[in-house]
């Protein structure tokens, strides 16, 4: 039972990764023992599979635990990215925020612990505004504030 905030634990961002060893982007299709990601527009390489000589690096480069990069977290909170983009949003503050080589990323695993939201693997997610949240019998929801909540569709 693995959350899809947890997607990026055991990864790294493959851009910090040839930006502090001075590569070219496209050095990883050469490296066929290192299993890559991509999500939306942005690829990560699993960690401790780098090639022997740039192992080194591992030990510099930023963890990703429970963060994923907003354009991926708003497709999966089926939601537009826009409320991560702009502080005047209500729900900007809720969230946590790192940024890695320009790309901002989202702590969804600390959202979704200080909620009490549960989330199986392959159950769909909905953020949005109460009056715009479909809510079926298999499906649970979880009220953020006043305006805002979560449904998860089991």
């Amino acid at each position: 039972m693995s959350a899809f905030y947890n997607v990026l634990n055991k990864q790294w961002l493959y851009k910090e990764v040839y930006t502090k060893l001075g590569l070219s982007a496209p050095a990883y299709k050469y490296w066929n023992s290192t299993p890559s990601l991509k999500l939306n527009r942005y690829l990560f390489l699993e960690k401790g599979c780098l090639p022997q000589k740039y192992a080194y690096i591992e030990e510099e480069l930023t963890a990703l635990n429970g963060y994923l990069p907003i354009q991926y977290a708003s497709t999966q909170l089926n939601m537009d990215n826009h409320i991560f983009n702009f502080k005047k949003m209500r729900l900007y503050n809720k969230f946590e925020y790192k940024f890695v080589n320009d790309i901002k990323f989202v702590n969804m695993r600390r959202f979704f612990l200080e909620h009490g939201i549960r989330v199986k693997k392959g159950s769909m997610i909905r953020l949005g505004k109460l009056d715009d949240l479909p809510i079926f019998p298999h499906s649970t929801f979880y009220r953020i504030d006043d305006n805002y909540g979560v449904v998860v569709y089991d």
